[in-house]
């Protein structure tokens, strides 16, 4: 099976970031993580954080800077990560994607539970260092 390419919209206010639980409506419910999403067909990389960030939570986000790459643990998907600043908006949940959402530090991230590996390792490895 062909790897597909995905991004991670890593949200910063402030000290914080904003992490989600996923919803029913998405593959392994339950999970927290960063917004995340497929890239689709003619789109940008930049786009896909923009328009996966509008249609999970509602913020309109400006994408700041490409901070990693990696794969999901299935291997189904190559992860770009980036960072983007969302300085104003009320945070509004799209039900069936996310089940809740928390701006947190990256303390408090690593806290919750189940997250991925790899987020896991952006976490305590990639973010310290931006």
């Amino acid at each position: 099976m062909e790897q597909r390419e995905a991004i991670v919209a890593v949200l910063r206010r402030g000290d914080r970031v904003l992490a989600i639980r996923r919803g029913p409506a998405v593959a392994r419910p339950g999970y927290w993580q960063p917004i995340s999403g497929k890239i689709e067909p003619g789109e940008t990389q930049e786009q896909a954080v923009a328009r996966e960030v509008r249609e999970e939570v509602g913020l309109t986000v400006v994408p700041l800077a490409k901070a990693w790459e990696s794969e999901t643990d299935d291997h189904r998907f190559r992860l770009h990560w980036w960072t983007a600043r969302a300085d104003t908006g009320e945070v509004l949940p799209d039900p069936g994607e996310v089940a809740e959402a928390r701006w947190v530090t990256p303390e408090e991230f690593l806290a919750l539970d189940p997250v991925f590996d790899g987020d896991r390792e952006f976490f305590e490895r990639i973010l310290p260092g931006m």
